[in-house]
């Protein structure tokens, strides 16, 4: 029974080594987060939102470094809200600015937006779910990534939304009663608001590019004035006792436009009614419209600043050994390998480089290298190693030209890609022979040890 328990901890043990060989030939990917927190105010912010930002910046394949912000409000009770009635298709744009300094010198614009639902003024306005931008140079070294401003943009949907009379945005001075309708009179949502004092009025503030007195067409009706931002509108008075040629009403319509404002310049506005008689005076909506927009309009923009200082995170490219804070032209140095007459190991000759026109990058592959850095309160530090694979009968040292592909925009090379699959299937496949081998030469020494013992009785 010992014989055996040895021999499992032997194979054990080749198992452990075998493995951890294969995980050291694959290169990883170090990474780390920092969260900043946000004050945002003016547009959809107000008097003031807060918003978490969680910046990851990644360096993927292809020499690119992304920059990704998850986001979230801080605050249950204060978010960003919209500014008006609006269809559904609206959005909330937001964009970051991250800086990036050391061995290359710009900025990532970072950002998303989200569709918002139908709203009405104040209504909560969803976040997107995070904020990304990426970019590609050719200049490897150290660069510190640190996040700077945040811009929020709403967006209104193009469309039209009926504000009921019995909605809570329209103020009502005078004596004013809601009722319900029977669906044959085919009012809005079945009820109006009506009045029979002279002087009574409605009042709605909006925003949009342009609104409508929406009511009934009935006998015996008195005639209403139009106020639009202050200022009377409608000479002569709107007639809802009249049909539209002039002629006295002899029954009822229902969601007539008794009057339609023209095209405004997008932004907040106030509509009025005014009972002119002691008549009778319907309200049954508001018709409030926005017309197109390319961009969102710098009415609802908001800017945030950032709440303390976050700290930076600290990136070393994969293969990159920063030398020199000011990196110049290189003259590569190559190697040639030059076998002797001797039948023994070969011998190399080497150009030397000129010592004013030489790189001040040490390109030999080592480690990914993300730290941390938070305002000088504590530094946290993740690593991930590259195992390259060289040749054994030559050795070439390259170096490759520090070059800025795009400006300001841009990321970091990443290094070298991963080694095939098949690299790998050959090391488990020797790994498995190693323990194989290991497991039965045991077990054959067991075997002669237990012949000698069993000879010398």
């Amino acid at each position: 029974m010992n014989r055996w328990r040895k021999a499992l901890i032997g194979a054990t043990v080749g198992m452990a080594a075998s493995a951890a060989f294969v995980a050291a030939s694959h290169p990883g990917q170090a990474e780390a987060s920092l969260v900043a927190t946000y004050l945002c105010t003016g547009g959809v912010a107000g008097a003031g939102v807060k918003v978490e930002a969680r910046v990851t910046p990644r360096i993927a394949a292809g020499g690119m470094l992304d920059v990704g912000w998850a986001l979230s409000y801080l605050e249950e009770n204060r978010k960003f809200g919209s500014p008006g009635f609006f269809a559904k298709g609206s959005t909330l744009n937001l964009e970051g600015v991250v800086s990036i300094t050391g061995a290359w010198n710009g900025q990532l614009l970072p950002s998303g937006f989200k569709d918002q639902p139908e709203l009405m003024p104040g209504s909560f306005l969803d976040l997107p779910e995070g904020l990304s931008d990426a970019g590609s140079i050719q200049r490897p070294g150290k660069i510190r990534v640190k996040p700077g401003a945040l811009t929020v943009r709403f967006k209104p949907a193009k469309g039209e939304v009926m504000v009921n009379d019995s909605n809570k945005a329209i103020k009502y001075d005078g004596p004013w009663w809601s009722h319900g309708t029977a669906e044959e009179f085919g009012d809005h949502l079945y009820d109006v608001s009506e009045t029979g004092q002279q002087g009574a009025s409605a009042e709605l503030t909006f925003t949009g590019t342009q609104v409508a007195y929406i009511g009934r067409r009935e006998r015996d009706l008195g005639p209403v004035q139009v106020f639009l931002d202050g200022r009377a509108v409608t000479d002569p008075l709107v007639e809802p006792g009249k049909d539209t040629n002039g002629t006295p009403m002899t029954g009822t319509k229902s969601k007539e436009v008794l009057w339609a404002s023209p095209v405004l310049t997008y932004g907040e506005h106030t509509i009025k009614i005014v009972n002119k008689e002691a008549k009778k005076a319907y309200l049954d909506a508001f018709r409030v419209t926005t017309g197109d927009s390319e961009v969102p309009p710098p009415y609802n923009e908001a800017h945030c600043t950032i709440v303390g200082d976050p700290g930076a995170i600290d990136l070393v490219v994969p293969g990159a050994t920063p030398t020199s804070p000011t990196p110049t032209t290189p003259t590569p140095t190559v190697t040639t390998p030059t076998p002797t007459n001797t039948g023994g190991t070969p011998t190399s000759t080497a150009t030397t480089p000129n010592p004013h026109n030489s790189s001040p990058y040490s390109h030999t592959p080592g480690a990914s290298h993300v730290s941390v850095v938070t305002g000088g309160v504590r530094t946290a530090t993740a690593t991930a190693t590259v195992t390259p694979t060289r040749s054994p009968k030559a050795t070439t040292t390259r170096y490759v030209k520090a070059q800025v592909a795009k400006t300001p925009k841009g990321g970091v090379d990443t290094g070298e890609a991963p080694e095939p699959a098949s690299s790998s299937y050959g090391l488990i496949a020797g790994g498995s022979l190693l323990l194989m081998g290991s497991a039965t030469g045991g077990l054959l020494l067991r075997r002669r040890q237990a012949a000698h013992a069993g000879g010398g009785r």
